[in-house]
């Protein structure tokens, strides 16, 4: 073998993650309308998942892990959502939780090292609570001998039937410091914690986002990770909005590529119609919409460091990256027309998918409000 052979052998290929999902995508999108219909959680999608290493795709290499740069796993969750939009959001949970802890690792290795060597040796999926728990939280936390004593009922537990950890906090009353939210990781076998069936919702049926009651479990000093003040805008923040949401809002721009991609093979069909043309333009320039807002939040979350101005600007992109895919998607029904409501055309359940872009932080008037506030150099605190 040449030299140049024998340094190609010795530098581990690397994997095509869009390109796995391609290959896995055909299976999940055969079995996604049975999911929705019976609000069953994709578990045999996330076992696939698992076994090709989707799951530890973010952790670096040096750790164990896929080594995926940020772009591989934003394009690896858009592609998932072509054909199962309730396995690319639940999975984008999981995985932005990694991606920050990654993001740590890159500045401060030993602050995040064992959280991610633990998700490649123990196969650990990740549970955010980010939902029911953004710059407020939710939830107490007593002070006891040696941690604390947390109750609390976290909602939106995205991929919570086959999660591990419940990465989450709670709110102590600081004699001192006032509210302070606290942050730790809770495993789901722990004592008082229990998962509630309540996801029976209209769109991501199968994403398992059920709630999660934490009644008097104990958590470990050891197991808090940080400490911040509640409702204040804090670094911790910051950095999750810059690292996150790229990911999750990736999910939703893929259902209306999806969407489009359907509506346009049914409009072939019937191209004599003479107005179909500016429907689907429409559909195009609001699908174009979205796909530009989603890489400026790509390219923010690649060089920006976090803070007010990068989460302003990704917050203006999440709003205009929900509208995009939103319209998108209204037009593509539009364009289909009355066959659009039958079920197994599939295009009525990615309208109800995407409908979920609205509800992430910030919903549209409180990110209006952001943005002005910013503009005029007032408090965003207030």
């Amino acid at each position: 073998m040449s030299a140049i052979g024998k340094l190609a052998a010795a530098v581990p290929s690397r994997t095509d993650w869009v390109g796995l999902i391609s290959q896995l995508g055909p299976a999940f999108a055969a079995r996604a309308a049975a999911h929705d219909a019976t609000d069953a959680f994709v578990a045999n999608n996330y076992a696939e998942l698992k076994e090709h290493g989707v799951f530890t795709a973010a952790v670096p290499k040096e750790l164990g892990g896929g080594g995926a740069d940020y772009v591989d796993v934003v394009g690896m969750l858009r592609e998932l959502a072509h054909y199962c939009g309730s396995t690319a959001l639940a999975l984008s949970m999981h995985t932005h939780l990694v991606a920050t802890a990654v993001w740590r690792w890159h500045r401060e290795p030993q602050a995040a090292e064992r959280l991610l060597r633990r998700v490649v040796d123990e196969g650990l999926v990740l549970i955010s609570t980010g939902g029911s728990d953004w710059i407020n939280s939710s939830g107490t936390a007593e002070r006891v001998e040696g941690g604390w004593r947390i109750t609390g009922r976290k909602i939106f537990g995205s991929g919570v039937p086959a999660g591990d950890v419940l990465v989450t906090g709670a709110v102590y009353d600081d004699p001192v410091d006032g509210a302070t939210v606290l942050h730790f990781s809770l495993p789901l076998t722990a004592d008082g914690v229990e998962i509630l069936d309540t996801w029976h919702v209209m769109g991501m049926r199968a994403t398992g986002s059920h709630d999660v009651a934490i009644n008097g479990a104990f958590v470990p000093d050891g197991a808090i990770s940080a400490r911040r003040p509640q409702g204040k805008w804090h670094p911790l923040i910051h950095t999750v909005v810059l690292v996150a949401f790229p990911l999750i809002y990736g999910v939703y721009l893929g259902i209306a590529e999806a969407a489009r991609e359907l509506a346009v093979a049914r409009a072939r069909r019937k191209s004599a119609d003479p107005d179909l043309c500016y429907l689907v333009g429409e559909m195009e320039n609001a699908l174009a919409t979205a796909r530009l807002a989603h890489a400026d939040m790509v390219a923010a979350a690649t060089a920006l460091e976090p803070g007010v101005e990068a989460s302003n600007r990704m917050m203006i992109g999440r709003n205009l990256v929900a509208g995009g895919a939103l319209r998108s998607v209204e037009k593509a029904m539009e364009i289909v027309g009355g066959a659009a409501l039958y079920r197994d055309v599939g295009l009525e359940r990615l309208f109800r998918d995407v409908q979920g872009a609205r509800y992430h932080p910030l919903q549209e008037k409180r990110q209006h409000r952001f943005a002005g506030r910013v503009a005029l150099g007032l408090d965003i605190d207030c």
